[in-house]
């Protein structure tokens, strides 16, 4: 594991992804970010194999700041750092960033794992749990994103 966070491969915003206004539909920066999740849980432990045991994760709360808008064919890399975990649960951040390095999006997760015979929110395996801190500890140094922890209201003065 790296002092980085983890980046995914680039992807392509594809034409059937864009809405009337002529931009990146919202429903598709969730799943850029999915894509991106998706690539570091192989190495988590997570993969597709990972459902025969009769667990998975779920996403119990996400967060999407959307900071810059994206056009079909636009090049980005999505972005992810481990902030935090426990047995049953971890949190992320995550930036979707063009190729020419700008900002478009963020996100910040809380996922479940779930035993799904409940389903039931339960304690992940101990492997995956040393390999979520192998990963913390390497994102440890990290600064924590500025955007993280942001919450949704209007200010009242």
């Amino acid at each position: 594991m790296t002092a980085a966070p983890f980046c995914s491969s680039v992807m392509t915003v594809k034409p059937e992804w864009i809405d009337y206004n002529g931009h990146l539909n919202m429903a598709y920066y969730n799943v850029l970010f999915d894509q991106c999740a998706d690539e570091l849980y192989e190495d988590l432990g997570f993969g597709p194999e990972y459902q025969t045991t009769g667990c998975t994760t779920y996403t119990g709360e996400f967060h999407l700041c959307y900071v810059r808008e994206l056009h079909v064919h636009d090049p980005v890399t999505v972005t992810l750092q481990l902030l935090d975990f426990d047995e049953k649960r971890f949190h992320t951040y995550q930036e979707i960033r063009h190729q020419d390095g700008w900002l478009a999006a963020t996100g910040e997760a809380l996922a479940l794992h779930v035993d799904q015979s409940g389903p039931k929110v339960a304690p992940m395996p101990q492997t995956i749990q040393a390999r979520l801190q192998r990963l913390l500890d390497a994102h440890s140094t990290l600064p924590r994103p500025k955007r993280a922890g942001r919450k949704i209201g209007i200010p009242r003065k």
